[in-house]
This record gives structure tokens, C-alpha cells and sequence, in this order.
């Protein structure tokens, strides 16, 4: 959990359920009242936080777990900071990034694909590439990749499930640019993105939407496939707009494949022309 307490609160589900059990147990003491209210406070247990987490000086944004540990997790606020923690040793930063970015950072996604990985995402309108190796325990570090596609504050990044070296950026422009890591510093593919000058690594861009978008997530059971949402009250005077959409195959699949079936349509096209 975050806040404007500049703290982090890890909870778990499962002392409620604990707690919920002790008390439907035959030998549970009855609950006392609490403002007069006994079936309100039967109704809903209090229960504590497993662990506050201090280290943030300004507003906590985001917060994502590690995909492989429980215990660890990170954080990012508009104290321009990436920390990492790890509850096993304390609730002190395992790691401080200190100016991740020059400004405010509003998100953080961890890799599934490589837990070293870890993308943030800022009011400078850029998204910036951590890899945990890489940084040391006095807030030494910097990006292994600065992406930049927006022209407004970064709001939400998030990894392709599909594949390791792809992920997505949606900002304050109402853009939503998918990024595959990998290409930067390659020639060109023959297929793909045609945008003259476009930034290093970028190679799709969605621009279906008319306002800033908010958040986005990947469909993890329909490979390639996005739900996108947008905050459409300063351009239609109230709503949003929640947009499902994937891109064309032709993109993301393999070079050699696409032209080979590219080639195979050209010959029927000229077949059919002689």
C-alpha cells in the first residue's frame, strides 16, 4: 500500500482469514463493542499491518512485488526515488536510488521474465531501466536504458507477458508506446515501425485515445492483446473510455517469417494479375 504518509504497509490477506478463523472458533470470547456497535465490530476484524517501511520523504506512487519473493518489493514516489526492500532483513531500504529520474516517478513494474529488471516511469515523461546488479547500497545507480516516446508525464509501465524484452508505456499524451529493449542499437526490421527519427527501441504506438491514459494491462491469456483506459474529461466534459485492442501480427512476429508470408501474397498477387 502507498500513500501520502511517504510510508510503504505491507499487509497480507491472510491474518484476516486467521483472524476471522479464531473467531468463529467455539472458544473465541465474544467482541467487544466498540462505539456501541457489537455486530459492526463482529462483522469487520481489525487487523495490523505486517510491516510499515520507511524511507520515502515525499508521496508514495507505486509499489510492485518481486515475481519470485514475497519478502521483496520496491517502490517509487514523487520524491524522485526507486527503493528496494526486502522484510526479511528489516524495514529499512535494501537500496535507495536517489534521482531515478528529475522528477516525480509514478509508476514501477518488476520483470517476470528477469527479476534484475525493473522499469519506472516519470513526470520528466521518460521511462528508465534498472537492472538491481547494477546498484549498490549508497544509491549509486543508473539507468541500463533511458526510453523517451512521450510528451507528457509517464503514468503507467507494465512487461509483455509474451515476451521478455517488450513492454508498455501509457502517458499524460493520451499515447500508449510498447518498447522492445532489444532493438536498441539493431538495424532497422524491414516490418515494424516507420517513423522517421522515432526514439531508440520504440516500434509500436497506440494512439486510439483522446485523453491521457491512465493505465493499461496486458491480456495474459490472449498473447499481444491490451485493455487501455483514458481519463476523457478535459477533451469530452466527463467519462472515459476503456479501449481492448492488439496489434497486427505482422509487428511483433519474427522478420524472416512475415516477409516469407509477405512474399508468398505477392506471388499470388501476381499470379492472379498474368
Amino acid at each position: 500500500m502507498t500513500g501520502k504518509d511517504k510510508c510503504v504497509i505491507l499487509w497480507s490477506i491472510h491474518d484476516q482469514v486467521a483472524t476471522l478463523a479464531a473467531e468463529a472458533s467455539p472458544n473465541a470470547k465474544p467482541s467487544s463493542k466498540v462505539g456501541g456497535n457489537s455486530e459492526k465490530a463482529a462483522e469487520s476484524p481489525s487487523i495490523g499491518p505486517r510491516g510499515i517501511y520507511k524511507g520515502h520523504v515525499d508521496t508514495v506512487e507505486d509499489v510492485q512485488f518481486c515475481p519470485t519473493s514475497v519478502q521483496e518489493f520496491c517502490s517509487v514516489g514523487d520524491d524522485s526515488c526507486l527503493i528496494l526492500w526486502d522484510a526479511r532483513v528489516g524495514s529499512t531500504p535494501a537500496c535507495k536510488v536517489e534521482k531515478a529520474h528529475n522528477a516525480d516517478l509514478h509508476c514501477v513494474d518488476w520483470s517476470p521474465h528477469d527479476i534484475n529488471f525493473i522499469l519506472t516511469g516519470s513526470a520528466d515523461n521518460t521511462v528508465h531501466m534498472f537492472d538491481r546488479r547494477k546498484l549498490s547500497n549508497d544509491g549509486v545507480g543508473s539507468p541500463v536504458y533511458k526510453f523517451e516516446g512521450h510528451d507528457a508525464a509517464v503514468l503507467c509501465v507494465q512487461w509483455c507477458p509474451d515476451k521478455s524484452s517488450v513492454f508498455g508505456s501509457a502517458a499524460e499524451d493520451g499515447i500508449l508506446n510498447i518498447w522492445d529493449h532489444d532493438k536498441i542499437g539493431k538495424m532497422p526490421d524491414s516490418v515494424g515501425l516507420k517513423v522517421p527519427n522515432a526514439p531508440p527501441g520504440l516500434f509500436f504506438r497506440h494512439a486510439g485515445h483522446r485523453d491521457k491514459v491512465v493505465d493499461f494491462n496486458w491480456n495474459a491469456s490472449d498473447p499481444w492483446t491490451i485493455v487501455s483506459v483514458s481519463d476523457d474529461c478535459g477533451s469530452t466534459g466527463g467519462g472515459g473510455t476503456l479501449q481492448i485492442w492488439r496489434m497486427i501480427d505482422l509487428i511483433y512476429r519474427p522478420e524472416e517469417e512475415v516477409l516469407a508470408e509477405l512474399d508468398k501474397y505477392r506471388s499470388h498477387i501476381m499470379g492472379c494479375n498474368s
